[in-house]
């Protein structure tokens, strides 16, 4: 039996609140903004950009195959006969009225995550567990602005038993519209953590922002909180204050909702025993670090406020795997050995860089094998980014890091305030780093790369993969 369209091209051009020109498609099976990625059948919306215009590429779309483009009504002479076409006033706005139309028509477990770390692996990972007991949504990678969560809600097909929303933030503002057009029924804060400083007064102004999330719960619904952080309390009274029916907590603290009792990590994975509500769960993480092991513990809050089934919740968590970028791990073939790569090097802030640096350390090494910290800049500090940097020397020095090769203006001082014989290689920026970094590496070593995706550390990771072949896995 073939499954219903995503969208029929009458009640999606309805939904733009758009008219039609040229044929209306019977049935639309995806959404776009980016020809590269654009599949035939999908919906192409052609947002204002940055640096794009997606009304460039209109014609390019519906060659590749695209079911019906959305232009705005300034353009709409310029494509007379070109194809199926839904010309609204406003792309942007049009693609959040599609989304908040087929939000309305969920009858599904709709969860909202935000945080400043952690963010992508907990929404994977409920991706993951949820998957397991119904049909779930969520974005294919961290689709969490003011484009990326109104196109994943176009994206949802109708029947879902559950969706899983990511929301992010730069700046003042911007967590509520997202949350609005979301309305979950349940909505988990990961952490609060000095990041985005550059725009924010204050931590505890990044905690009132994120808590846009449950201002925008739908009435009675539940809102997760992290019981270990300074803001925990605040973060409560807030949820307190607004439509949130129900608080749940998760951490190590003692009176945690949902309480970590012990873990035991191990380098390429944990195993973990907690309370939920009192009940215990046992479990295997398949991806190694406390800071996944302290967001399992925010998954099966997740999983609770659904009324999901939490045993089967935790048993699909063994099947947890870093998402590329975030810890995913290599063994790559170098001349005399193998090497251990972590490409961390999707994002960078004080936490998950500590986290980074404390699972390499936790890596044996063998022979005459180091381990080595490349790392990049943190962005969007603020005042306080030479200082968290520096603060940097504590882990690397703790978790016995033999080299840190470095670039960027904040992480020199890290570099220079290193003790010597830990220093690999200094440059302005990672292009001038990469060479350095590919020379320096032998057999036996595990090497980290990480820092904010600003810092463009994602090319050294290519540049190792090409020098390096990887180890074939074994069946």
């Amino acid at each position: 039996m073939m499954s219903a369209p995503l969208w029929t091209g009458d009640k999606l051009i309805a939904a733009l609140g758009g008219r039609a020109e040229g044929a209306v498609p019977p049935a639309v099976t995806g959404a776009s903004i980016d020809t590269r990625t654009l599949e035939p059948g999908d919906v192409f919306f052609a947002i204002k950009g940055e640096a794009r215009d997606g009304h460039d590429f209109v014609k390019a779309a519906l060659d590749k195959g695209a079911a019906l483009a959305v232009i705005d009504e300034e353009h709409a002479a310029a494509f007379t006969g070109i194809g199926a076409l839904a010309i609204v006033p406003d792309v942007l706005k049009a693609m959040e009225q599609a989304g908040a139309a087929r939000r309305a028509q969920l009858k599904a477990g709709i969860v909202a995550v935000t945080g400043s770390v952690g963010k992508t692996g907990t929404k994977e990972a409920l991706r993951l567990v949820l998957s397991r007991q119904g049909k779930t949504h969520a974005p294919v990678a961290s689709y969490n602005n003011h484009w990326g969560v109104p196109l994943t809600l176009v994206r949802t097909p109708a029947d879902i038993a559950y969706g899983v929303y990511e929301i992010g933030m730069n700046s003042p503002g911007e967590i509520l519209p997202l949350a609005r057009l979301v309305r979950p029924q349940v909505s988990i804060i990961t952490t609060i953590q000095p990041v985005h400083l550059a725009a924010f007064a204050s931590v505890e102004g990044i905690a009132e922002e994120k808590a846009g999330v449950f201002w925008e719960l739908e009435k009675g619904g539940t809102a997760i909180v992290n019981a270990d952080i300074p803001q925990s309390e605040l973060l409560r009274d807030i949820a307190k204050s607004g439509p949130a029916g129900r608080i749940i907590t998760f951490g190590e603290s003692p009176d945690a909702d949902v309480r970590l009792v012990s873990c035991a990590l191990k380098p390429d994975m944990s195993t973990v025993e907690a309370r939920v509500f009192g009940e215990a769960v046992a479990y295997r993480l398949g991806s190694p670090g406390k800071h996944i092991v302290l967001n399992s513990l925010g998954v099966l809050a997740v999983v609770h406020a659904l009324g999901a089934d939490l045993a089967l919740a935790a048993l699909a968590l063994g099947d947890l795997k870093p998402p590329v970028g975030r810890g995913a791990r290599q063994i790559l073939q170098a001349p005399g050995g193998p090497i251990t790569l972590l490409d961390e090097s999707y994002n960078g802030n004080p936490a998950s860089m500590r986290a980074a640096i404390e699972n390499l350390g936790r890596l044996p090494v063998e022979g005459r094998g180091r381990r080595i910290a490349v790392l990049g800049d943190m962005l969007e500090l603020g005042p306080t980014g030479e200082q968290l940097h520096k603060g940097l020397a504590e882990p690397l020095n703790a978790n016995a890091i033999d080299k840190v090769f470095a670039c960027g203006p904040l992480m020199k001082g890290l570099y220079e305030s290193l003790p010597s014989a830990m220093r690999g290689a200094y440059a302005p920026g990672a292009g001038d780093l990469e060479p350095l970094v590919l020379d320096a590496i032998r057999a036996g070593d595990v090497i980290t790369v990480k820092g904010s995706l600003g810092s463009r550390m994602g090319p050294i990771v290519k540049a190792i993969l090409a020098r390096f072949p990887a180890v074939p896995a074994e069946d």
